[in-house]
């Protein structure tokens, strides 16, 4: 049985806590691994190891982090199937899904390689008389990190690869779910070469993320998870001065006008709707079908009919368990409600099985059509494999159903018309868009735009706004004398 250790100042230890958390395999509930719950003196030595190395770390020269990220991101790759297959195998994600998660991670940790060009400040000669004034770029202190069990090496590597490459330290809390994935990450980041008390992880739930929240050596908070949690670290950490970014929950929406090409739309559907179980924050949970397209909803429920869990070694496995049994029962609550409602229930997964693992978290595809804003479906993200399907007659109405639900954080349009497609991205209140793509996660030189209820916060992660968000900007106006002559004191504010 393993027990999972946590990173203070370098070194991987295990917790002196009696308290442990159940690390479980989705596809059966079995017990792979113990998780101690870090104690507040180990929580404390980890943010003061954090302080202590930001001292000297904040002074390395901006090309030698750069380094330090350039052979994390070939570790990265050189361990890519590893990682991925510890990740599987602690999700329930099929290997290829886990391939997926890993390599859009690297992608940032390569974006982060270029920190240097992102650092620069701006100048300007000449402001006012043998004046100039220009701008410096600067880490903040010690961050943290606080991360989701969906994307256990995507979101890590969002985070702290970017606020290193600052010249800030880090402390990162993981999910307690899968938390082995994250501990390889480090293990990967120290072999690269980061010095001691750079990366510190930490192992806990609510009690001791909130302690983190409170810490006054704590600058800046970065989330990922659900909306009232999103919205209680938000609130907590503004409440304690810090900086934060909170990506909290989705419900989004794929638009699908008659014009479309109509495979293609099946077929991204199919995969965007319950790929990775549904458990993805940019999963398409609605299909909105424009006028006769509506005709393609038993087409496409009969493919989506078609794809079979399995476990994450199965090659011919569409998707995974849940995560765990509560995430089980409250997706079966919602499809069980979906009926009551009234929804046509055109695949029903709610009793699926899978042979030698019945004690897993399965749910099987599931496809609802006929569905209303007003239904607790629609209404409500569902985090399984279920797709609500939503019938309009025009473009306008699809843009005013999408517009109208609180969250913001993705959508999609299926069309062929240029017109249709730039009306909607015009007007479109989502953060995200893809036309004829179906999950618009954008590539880490952009930055991750989710909107409304769907973001808390001013600045975004990674791209430019992640550079942003870690770091200060530090003005400096300058005048060097060079004679001894003087007009005198200058009684106004204006510069001469």
């Amino acid at each position: 049985m393993q027990t999972i250790q946590q990173l203070i100042n370098g070194q991987f230890e295990t917790s002196q806590s009696k308290e442990m958390i159940d690390v479980t395999n989705p596809a059966n509930n079995e017990v792979i691994a113990k998780l101690p719950v870090s104690t507040e003196s180990e929580i404390e030595r980890a943010i003061a190891c954090a302080k202590e190395a930001f001292k000297t770390w904040k002074k390395v020269p901006v090309s030698e982090r750069a380094r330090v990220m350039l052979r994390y991101q070939h570790l990265l790759k050189e361990h890519h199937d590893d990682i991925a297959s510890i990740l599987s195998k602690e999700t329930g994600k099929t290997f290829e899904d886990a391939k997926g998660d890993v390599w859009r991670g690297i992608e940032v940790v390569e974006q982060a390689a270029n920190v240097a060009s992102m650092m620069m400040g701006e100048t300007v000669e000449n402001v006012a008389t043998d004046i100039d004034t220009y701008s410096m770029i600067q880490p903040l202190g010690v961050c943290l990190g606080i991360t989701p069990f969906n994307f256990p090496a995507m979101i890590p590597l969002w985070m702290f690869p970017m606020a290193v490459a600052c010249g800030n330290t880090f402390v990162l809390k993981p999910s307690e779910q899968d938390p082995a994935t994250p501990m390889k990450l480090a293990e990967l980041f120290i072999e690269a070469g980061a010095p001691a008390g750079i990366l510190n992880i930490v192992h806990g739930g609510k009690d001791q993320v909130n302690h983190l929240l409170e810490h006054e050596d704590i600058k800046a908070v970065s989330f990922v998870g659900s909306v009232p949690v999103g919205q209680h670290i938000y609130r907590t950490a503004t409440k304690n001065m810090k900086r934060a970014q909170c990506f909290a929950g989705a419900k989004n929406h794929s638009v699908i006008m008659p014009d479309a090409n109509k495979e293609k739309v099946l077929n991204n559907l199919v995969g965007s709707s319950v790929g990775a179980a549904g458990q993805r924050c940019m999963a398409i949970s609605v299909a909105v079908f424009v006028g006769d397209s509506a005709n393609w909803i038993p087409e496409l429920a009969e493919k989506i009919g078609k794809v079979k869990p399995g476990l994450w070694d199965d090659k011919n496995a569409g998707f995974g368990p849940l995560i765990s049994p509560q995430a089980k029962a409250r997706v079966l609550s919602l499809i069980q409600k979906g009926k009551d409602e009234g929804a046509s229930c055109l695949v029903d997964g709610s009793e699926f099985t899978l042979e030698g693992y019945e004690n897993g978290n399965w749910v099987g595809p599931t496809v609802f059509a006929g569905v209303t804003a007003n239904m607790a479906i629609y209404q409500e993200e569902i985090f399984g494999p279920v797709l609500c399907c939503m019938q309009v007659d025009t473009l306008e109405e699809a843009l005013a159903l999408v517009n109208a639900n609180p969250y913001g954080n993705g959508t999609s349009i299926f069309t062929a018309s240029g017109a249709a497609a730039r009306y909607y991205q015009s007007n479109v209140e989502v953060g995200q868009v893809g036309i004829n793509v179906p999950i618009p996660v954008p590539l880490p030189f952009f930055s991750f735009t989710g909107w409304k209820n769907s973001f808390y916060g001013d600045l975004h992660a990674y791209g430019k706004q992640a550079i942003r968000f870690y770091t200060e900007t530090k003005t400096i106006t300058a005048r060097w004398f060079d004679d001894e002559s003087d007009s005198g004191p200058n009684m106004t504010i204006n510069l001469r």
